[in-house]
């Protein structure tokens, strides 16, 4: 379901109509929605009288990608997964962003030397890194408890459903990393097609306790009212269901798929120009740190992780909850981005056929 923010500032009410300026923002709603309000939008439209409204989509490149090719686009910017990014640049379905003109490290470091690796492109500024996490209802297991990603597919030792993304990204990792795969090894792996077998094979033993789901919010709550016992989901959506509506749920870290998402702007997008304003002022390392502090996940400007202070309203740090923190990455995989712009729509074909099936 999609909703429509409307943010204004007592500057921009005081605009004329003439001179009124906004920027149309596509996010992915939810508590993830809710750190582009506050830690972007509202402070953002306070320091520069442009209104920002935000949409919501469950994965904002669909729509991108469908009012591009119809010529009606209404978005200025997108959040969007990395690999889709790089899918609808090489489509020419993006604008290119110039680099030249995002934020400076507060020591003056170029904003594209304090990104890691792959968090500008052509088409993409990165603005945080999150990650598929395996997590469980404590309440679901009374004596032992889930911790490695094998259990997760152990449906004697770990009874009830699951819920997982519907698609074979991040699924199909798994699946390999639960059959012993090791992390280093996965993408060598699922790049053979006895890979891929081998995938699909590990999949079909949970198939039938599977619920699918599409959008970030289903899992906490497919979680809390016990149509499920564990889930593999975003995991900032459950660090937000923990902390503020005080599920009992659990976070291994143990097999976490991380990957960055970030800012685009579709091409023919209506105000490019406040668009580019917009991308430049979120980015900034303060206000990607400040983002860090309402949803769990990390920020890919270096000189950002530091500045990263308490979950938003306690006293208590955001760092270790975060998928980058050093101790929750012991198992962790880096989703291969370039073999997901190559390998992407083949997959999802077999992995909807085998769905189907």
């Amino acid at each position: 379901m999609k909703k429509t923010l409307i943010l204004t500032s007592a500057l921009t009410s005081m605009a004329s109509a003439a001179t009124a300026q906004e920027v149309n923002l596509l996010s992915w709603g939810g508590a993830y929605g809710n750190s582009h309000l506050e830690a972007y939008a509202k402070p953002f439209t306070a320091e520069t009288g442009i209104a920002v409204n935000i949409a919501d989509a469950d994965n904002p490149a669909t729509p991108i990608k469908a009012m591009v090719e119809a010529g009606n686009v209404t978005s200025d910017v997108a959040s969007v997964e990395y690999a889709d990014a790089v899918r609808l640049c090489d489509e020419g379905l993006l604008e290119e962003i110039d680099a030249s003109a995002l934020t400076a490290a507060e020591d003056g470091t170029a904003a594209t030397d304090d990104y890691i690796e792959g968090g500008v492109t052509d088409c993409f500024v990165a603005t945080d890194v999150y990650s598929m996490v395996m997590v469980y209802n404590d309440e679901a297991f009374a004596d032992a408890k889930p911790s490695t990603p094998a259990d997760f597919f152990d449906l004697e030792a770990f009874p009830g459903s699951r819920t997982m993304r519907s698609g074979a990204k991040f699924n199909l990792e798994f699946a390999l990393m639960a059959d012993g795969v090791p992390a280093a090894e996965v993408y060598d792996t699922l790049a053979t097609p006895e890979g891929v077998d081998r995938a699909f094979a590990k999949l079909d033993t949970i198939k039938d306790s599977v619920v699918w789901w599409e959008a970030g919010a289903q899992p906490p709550q497919l979680l809390a009212d016990g149509e499920v016992s564990m889930a593999y989901a975003f995991n900032g959506r459950i660090f937000d269901a923990a902390m503020n509506d005080d599920q009992p749920f659990e976070i291994v870290w143990d097999g976490q798929i991380y990957e960055m998402e970030g800012w685009v702007i579709p091409k023919g997008a209506p105000n490019i120009e406040q668009a580019l304003e917009f991308i430049a002022f979120s980015t900034a390392p303060a206000n990607q740190a400040r983002a860090a502090e309402f949803i769990s996940y990390g920020p890919p400007r270096v000189s950002a992780a530091a500045m990263v202070g308490n979950i938003e309203g306690t006293e208590e740090p955001m760092g270790p909850h975060l998928p980058t923190t050093e101790a929750n990455m012991g198992n962790a995989l880096g989703s291969n981005l370039d073999f997901w712009v190559d390998y992407d729509s083949e997959l999802n074909e077999r992995f909807n056929a085998w769905l189907a099936g």
